[in-house]
C-alpha cells in the first residue's frame, strides 16, 4: 500500500529486476522542478539505495540528480496502475555518472526515487533529453 503524505508504507515492488516487500521510512524533501511537463514540488526518497550504494550515494546526491531532470522530457519505461516508472542513466554530477530509477504518480506533485547508484564510465547507454 502506498499512501503519499505518510512516512510508513507497506508495499511490494517489482521493477528493474528488484522485488522487495517491507515497511519503509521514506524521506521527503521540498523541491521545485518541472519534469515531463509536470510541476514537481516534492521528492520522496526510498531508502532502498542504502542497501548497496550508501558508499557513493546519499540523499543530497539524489536531490542533486533530481534537479538535473528539471526541464527534461523522459521516456516512460513501464506503467503499473497509477505509477509511471522511469530510468535515467548517464546523469553527470561532479564528474561522476549515475543511474536514477524514479516514478511519477497520477495526479500527484512528487517524484518518487526508487533507486540510485553510481555508474562506471564504460558501457553506459546515454539517453538524450528532448
Amino acid at each position: 500500500m502506498l499512501v503519499y503524505g505518510h512516512r510508513w508504507f507497506f508495499r511490494v515492488v517489482i521493477f528493474d529486476n528488484t522485488c522487495y516487500s517491507s515497511f519503509v521510512n521514506r524521506r521527503e524533501y521540498d523541491i521545485s522542478v518541472t519534469v515531463n511537463g509536470r510541476r514537481i514540488t516534492k521528492v520522496v526518497i526510498d531508502p532502498h539505495y542504502e542497501l548497496k550504494h550508501s558508499d557513493s550515494v546519499s540523499d543530497n546526491v539524489i536531490l542533486s540528480l533530481v534537479k538535473l531532470l528539471d526541464g527534461g522530457i523522459f521516456p516512460l519505461q513501464e506503467k503499473t496502475g497509477m505509477f509511471e516508472y522511469y530510468v535515467t542513466d548517464g546523469l553527470k554530477l561532479e564528474e561522476r555518472l549515475y543511474k536514477l530509477v524514479w516514478l511519477l504518480e497520477d495526479n500527484e506533485l512528487y517524484i518518487g526515487v526508487v533507486n540510485a547508484y553510481r555508474r562506471k564510465t564504460h558501457g553506459i547507454s546515454k539517453r538524450k533529453r528532448t
